[in-house]
């Protein structure tokens, strides 16, 4: 199953507590920058964390789905454990056989 809503959430609050200069950063955006998008200041904040987000998976070599995952597991073999379940489920619904979609993903089964 992949990550919930409330474990999203979670993981962005986590991200951006371990990353205060971040905060700082989003709490200072320019307010013009906003109203040019036909954002509130808060949608356009929001925005910019998901970004940020976005961007630290990518530069992981994860999705953003799993790095959700890894910061709200309790552990790392929890986390492992959640990740290859969400593949897996990834696989079935593409209809790859489980062993090629390892393969084509780099994940050890």
């Amino acid at each position: 199953m992949a990550a919930s809503e409330l474990q999203h959430e979670q993981a962005l609050k986590k991200f951006l507590d371990e990353r205060p200069q971040l905060r700082v950063e989003l709490d200072h955006l320019n307010p013009l920058l906003a109203q040019a998008k036909g954002e509130t200041s808060e949608q356009y904040r929001e925005e910019r964390l998901h970004e940020a987000f976005e961007a630290e998976a990518e530069r992981q070599g994860l999705f953003a789905w799993e790095l959700t995952l890894q910061l709200t597991a309790a552990t790392p073999e929890e986390y492992e454990a959640r990740r290859l379940e969400v593949h897996r489920e990834v696989a079935e619904m593409a209809g790859m056989d489980w062993l090629e979609y390892c393969d084509l993903y780099g994940i050890t089964p």
